[in-house]
């Protein structure tokens, strides 16, 4: 069995750079991203609001993993390492804070329900300019946007799926989360990089801090929460990540979030 490592298509953009140190304590960028894109890892001086009012967002960092539908968006802690793949075509508004002068701000990565109304206030935003202060009406519009995220809640989307250092890991790893429903046992990937079982669930362990089994486990929600935002049916979510009827997805899915896959994003 061969192990290849996926690469994930790139588009360099350096759009963003020039938000990253305006004198306004926020400001908001939209941007348009083809499906399957991604941004490639990078990091901001500024805490960011990440926001598609169409497609879906998957969210990788340092911390963990989101899946973010058009509903939701994500609150990414200044300076945290992050990489934006689309899930269809995606547009997308990003806010730009600045939390040494904006306050009560959230503190970590987390996601955030998204209302109407800020929607609204994220999509006028984005159509002022990021180079002039804002006054009248649009002073008032950045003020009510701030207050709006303040008071937005959060949402429990965040799956911790760590990649390890060990490139042989890092492949099969890879692998799974290109195919979620491959069957392939731990004995079998042990043999295809030339280790023992054994050797290959303590090097997991220790460069994880889990189990493979859990890791898999994890690595078939992030897909399943992607498919689910996307609106895919659940008969082909289940099978697609690897279980032979809808009822065990389910029960899986219900152990680990405590709902239904149909209500999840409720």
């Amino acid at each position: 069995m061969r192990v290849a490592v996926r690469s994930t298509p790139t588009e360099p953009t350096h759009k963003h750079k020039a938000y990253d140190n305006l004198p306004c304590p926020v400001v908001v960028m939209e941007n348009r991203w083809p499906s399957g894109l991604s941004t490639g890892w990078h990091s901001h001086p500024r805490a960011q609001l990440l926001y598609a009012t169409e497609g879906v967002m998957v969210v990788h960092t340092e911390a963990g993993s989101w899946v973010v539908p058009p509903n939701r968006a994500l609150w990414v802690a200044t300076g945290l390492r992050h990489t934006v793949s689309m899930s269809g075509d995606v547009w997308m508004r990003t806010a730009y804070l600045d939390v040494d002068q904006v306050a009560q701000l959230p503190q970590a990565s987390c996601a955030i329900h998204v209302s109407p109304l800020l929607r609204e206030l994220l999509v006028a935003a984005s159509q002022l300019s990021p180079h002039e202060p804002p006054e009248g009406r649009d002073a008032r519009l950045l003020t009510l946007l701030i207050d709006e995220i303040r008071a937005a809640a959060t949402r429990p989307l965040h799956l911790y799926l760590p990649m390890p250092q060990d490139l042989r890991l890092r492949a099969i790893c890879e692998a799974l989360v290109a195919q979620p429903s491959d069957a392939t046992s731990v004995a079998q990937w042990a043999a295809s990089i030339h280790v023992a079982e054994r050797s290959l669930h303590r090097l997991f362990s220790q460069q994880t801090g889990m189990t493979f089994a859990r890791w898999r486990e994890q690595a078939r929600l992030l897909h399943a929460l992607r498919k689910i935002a996307n609106g895919d049916k659940l008969i082909d979510i289940a099978l697609d990540c690897g279980y032979a009827s809808p009822s065990a997805f389910t029960a899986m899915f219900r152990r680990h979030f405590g709902c239904t896959p149909s209500s999840f994003y409720q």
